[in-house]
C-alpha cells in the first residue's frame, strides 16, 4: 500500500501563531498543509482568505492544499493561485461549472480537486472524475472542526477507489472530517490517499503510523 499523505488542517490550529502550527505539521510527519477557506455563505463560519495564505507561504515548502468552502468559487481561483496554493479544491455543490473550474485551475499550473458533502452521491461526479486530480469526500458536514466522522461516507471512498481501478483514472481520494486515532485506519483501509485531520492532529492524539 502506498503511504497516504497526511494533510493537517489549519482550521484547528492556533490562528494567532500559524507559523508554529506549520512547524508542528513539518515535525510530525505532515506532508501537506490543508487550508480551509470559509466565506460565511456556503458554510456559516468565516476563516481566512488569500492574504493569510500569501503571508504564510514562505514558511514551508510543503504543498498547500486549499479547500474552498465558498459560493461562486470561480471568482476566487486566480487569487488563490497567486497566493501560493498548490492544490485547489472547490465544492461540487457550489458551482454549476465544475469542468470549467478544473480547467481554470489546471491553466494556473495547479492540481484541481472537487469536494462533495455527505449528502452528495459520487454518481454526480461521473463527467468530471476523469479530469480531476483530487476527489475530496467530506466525512462530516462542512463548516466546523471537531465533528464525528459519518461512517457511511467512508463507503464513498471504497466506491471511488473501485471506479478509479475500473476506469484507469488517476485522481487521488481525500477524506476530511472526524479523522482521529479511532477512525484513521478505516479511511485508509477504504482507499484514502490524502488524510485530513484537524483537532486530533493538533491535540496530539492522532498517532501517524503509516
Amino acid at each position: 500500500m502506498k503511504t497516504p499523505i497526511l494533510a493537517p488542517s489549519l482550521l484547528s490550529a492556533d490562528f494567532a501563531n500559524l507559523g508554529a502550527a506549520i512547524k508542528q505539521i513539518e515535525d510530525n510527519k505532515g506532508t501537506a498543509v490543508h487550508i480551509d477557506v470559509m466565506d460565511g455563505q456556503f458554510v456559516p463560519e468565516i476563516t481566512y482568505g488569500h492574504p493569510v495564505i500569501r503571508s504564510v507561504r514562505p514558511l514551508t515548502k510543503l504543498p498547500f492544499d486549499v479547500h474552498l468552502m465558498v459560493e461562486n468559487p470561480e471568482r476566487q481561483i486566480e487569487s488563490f493561485i497567486e497566493a501560493g496554493a498548490d492544490w485547489i479544491t472547490f465544492h461540487y455543490e457550489a458551482s454549476a461549472h465544475a469542468h470549467r473550474l478544473i480547467q481554470m485551475i489546471h491553466e494556473g499550473g495547479k492540481k484541481a480537486g472537487v469536494a462533495i458533502c455527505p449528502g452528495t452521491p459520487i454518481s454526480l461526479l461521473s463527467e468530471i472524475v476523469k479530469s480531476a486530480d483530487i476527489i475530496l469526500v467530506m466525512t462530516v458536514n462542512p463548516g466546523w472542526g471537531g465533528q464525528k466522522l459519518i461512517p457511511s461516507c467512508v463507503e464513498k471512498v471504497a466506491a471511488l477507489k473501485k471506479l478509479r481501478e475500473e476506469k484507469g483514472y488517476s485522481f487521488l481520494i481525500s477524506v476530511d472530517g472526524g479523522v482521529n486515532q479511532n477512525t484513521v485506519a478505516s479511511v485508509v483501509d477504504a482507499g484514502t490517499d490524502i488524510v485530513v485531520s484537524g483537532s486530533a492532529f493538533f491535540n496530539g492524539s492522532l498517532k501517524w503510523t503509516f
